[in-house]
């Protein structure tokens, strides 16, 4: 599967029989794309949990998707990962930028306020709780890409996690 190009399009316009023949084409195309994401899954995150164990229920809450949050929903999933441990990349990914996770923390919560945003076998997600080595640029399936930072110091007894979260905050669930 790839990507079309503007100049592609319109040769593939100009070279079909009429309206009809260019939606067929269009249909292909988006349906191979929705297919390539349907079929990702994630490699291991984090040094120690080489299948990606989620957060289930602990004294603070839920680590999966849609778990009630007070008056809001939980918008990703928890993967557990031991404070300080490695971060990895799940595939080859591009990073895009560093994430600052809480807008307007307290300060016990600025000790992991941190993420990176990457991009991906066609998805676009971010890692929250994650100090990144780097924020740009491209890293291989399974490469560091940061360290896990110290969250038992801002919510002691919790399981220690990365939180998994969608650029366009759909459920990622199916991708693990």
């Amino acid at each position: 599967t790839k990507a079309i190009t503007t100049e592609q399009h319109k040769t593939l316009e100009y070279s079909s029989s009429g309206v009809n023949g260019l939606h067929t084409v269009c249909v292909c195309v988006s349906a191979a794309v929705l297919w390539v994401c349907d079929g990702v899954k994630f490699g291991q995150l984090c040094k120690g949990n080489p299948n990606n164990r989620r957060r289930t229920s602990d004294r603070w809450g839920e680590g999966h998707y849609g778990a009630g949050r007070g008056n809001r929903r939980h918008q990703g999933l928890d993967i557990e990962c031991r404070d300080g441990s490695t971060v990895y990349a799940p595939f080859d990914v591009t990073l895009v930028r560093k994430v600052i996770v809480y807008k307007d923390p307290e300060k016990k919560k600025t000790a992991i306020n941190e993420g990176i945003q990457m991009r991906g076998e066609g998805l676009c997600f971010n890692l929250f709780y994650v100090r990144p080595d780097k924020t740009s640029g491209f890293v291989r399936k399974g490469a560091r890409i940061g360290t896990m930072l110290p969250m038992q110091r801002v919510y002691p007894g919790i399981t220690s996690h990365v939180h998994v979260q969608m650029c366009d905050r759909s459920n990622p669930t199916r991708y693990f």
